[in-house]
């Protein structure tokens, strides 16, 4: 099957204009003006803007959170992605304290082969490290191909890891050709301020974010900045939320180490305002949680001064059921908010439309950078001959509101709810194939590709 698009403006991270694109199979075969080629399919862009599929590397389909599991599946999920624009997405498989790292990727497997829409990838969420799992470390990067390795410096008794234990995984991974990623707040301050404000009687979900100050995130992003330093393992931190944390990596960088790090969507466009709406707040219950406008400024900032180099989105979804368990108690609210559709679309409206970043930029920390951070790039992540044909064809003119009512992702309500957005995804192809055409999804589960990443050899 042959796929010419014709006439599109084609965006790249680092280049701006209006091509064809020929597609033989899954890849992109050629790019120029005015291709005189025959293709099974042609495609008129016209007017469109076409750029390479999203890469959302941080998500968490059917993930076991606080007694339940998060309600999107390797279907709904990955399948709401390509409505989105995202064509590959990045799972976390989370190690069980006392297991193997081999058992949690085979109880991940069996949730995602055969399930997955859109093509997908997994870091490893490394709790226990001890001997045995350094053992495993080899096998998970040479054999698994994965090659990120998360770590969380909260949530103890479950997922967190002590400092020791961080810095022995950050010399073995970095051994082996890996990196090490890290939840980067300081656990035990948390649940400090966590058993404070409930012995208080302070319930509501506003003390969710008040149990997780500013500091509790640029404490421990300094601290693992400090470690990856003095191991020389190659580090990122996840899901960075405010100017504290966001300092703790510029602070590196003056130390001439670089410590890459990622934010995510709703931490741009929402701020904590929103915990003040009673028990509605729970929708936004997340960790971190959302901070101030101030930090909105900051990572706006942090994007275009090349400090943040991806968003992504956390995307953890719980039914509304799910979230009232916390309704007397706001630690008992699981925390996850639903992005994985709206990611590119926001990104899009509230970045380049507005004026906050360019064209290019968008492309850079929607797709491009994660493929060149997590070793898929340029298989993935760009348009390029030899590439995957990954392509979202995108009309920057059409506005539309954003709604539970007409989103794709498997959770009864939006953390975006009206939201005006300019910009819609038209049409969405993956590895060749039409996945989304004008509102309709093409395939079915199975239709997604577990993708094998290379060591890290060429940080960006």
């Amino acid at each position: 099957m042959s796929v010419l698009i014709k006439n599109g403006r084609v965006v790249t991270a680092d280049s701006d204009a209006i091509a064809d694109i020929f597609i033989e199979g899954e890849t992109i075969s050629a790019i120029g003006k005015n291709l005189n080629v025959k293709a099974d399919k042609e495609i008129d862009a016209k007017g469109m803007l076409v750029f390479p599929g999203g890469i959302d590397p941080h998500v968490h389909l059917e993930m076991p959170f606080m007694g339940t599991f998060s309600s999107d599946t390797y279907e709904t999920g990955t399948r709401a992605a390509l409505y989105g624009g995202t064509t590959t997405v990045i799972d976390f498989v989370l190690q069980t304290q006392g297991h193997s790292l081999k058992e949690a990727l085979t109880d991940w497997q069996s949730r995602a082969t055969g399930n997955a829409v859109g093509d997908y990838s997994f870091h490893m969420a490394v709790t226990d490290f001890n001997n045995d799992t350094k053992a495993e470390i080899k096998q998970m990067v040479e054999d698994e191909g994965i090659t990120s390795f998360k770590t969380f410096m909260a949530y103890k008794g479950a997922l967190m890891v002590d400092d020791r234990q961080m810095v022995g995984l950050m010399q073995e991974v970095k051994k082996q050709g890996g990196m090490v990623t890290a939840h980067a707040t300081n656990g035990d301050m948390i649940d400090f301020l966590v058993a404070k404000h409930r012995s208080e009687g302070k319930m509501a979900p506003l003390y969710h974010y008040l149990s997780q100050p500013e500091v509790t995130e640029a404490e421990a992003s300094n601290r693992f900045a400090q470690m990856a330093q003095y191991t020389g393992c190659p580090a990122y931190i996840v899901h960075l939320t405010c100017e504290g944390a966001l300092n703790a990596v510029r602070d590196a960088g003056k130390r001439n180490y670089r410590v890459l790090a990622e934010t995510c969507i709703q931490y741009l466009l929402l701020d904590a305002s929103l915990y003040e709406k009673d028990f509605e707040g729970a929708k936004w219950v997340m960790s971190p949680p959302l901070r101030q406008k101030k930090d909105q400024t900051s990572l706006w900032g942090g994007i275009n001064q090349g400090t943040l180099q991806v968003v992504a989105t956390d995307h953890c979804p719980f039914m509304w059921e799910q979230k009232l368990m916390g309704k007397d108690d706001f630690s008992k609210i699981p925390n996850g908010h639903p992005a994985i559709e709206n990611r590119i679309e926001l990104l899009y409206s509230e970045g380049v439309a507005k004026g906050k970043i360019s064209l290019n930029k968008f492309v850079e920390v929607a797709s491009t950078n994660a493929a060149k951070i997590f070793g898929m790039f340029p298989r993935k992540g760009t348009i390029m001959v030899g590439s995957d044909a990954d392509i979202v064809i995108f009309d920057p003119k059409a506005k539309h509101q954003l709604s539970a009512k007409t989103h794709h992702m498997n959770v009864d309500y939006s953390g975006y709810e009206g939201w005006e957005v300019e910009g819609k995804v038209k049409t969405v192809l993956l590895r060749g194939k039409t996945v989304i055409d004008n509102g309709e999804c093409k395939v079915g589960k199975g239709n997604g590709q577990f993708i094998k990443r290379n060591k890290v050899s060429n940080i960006i």
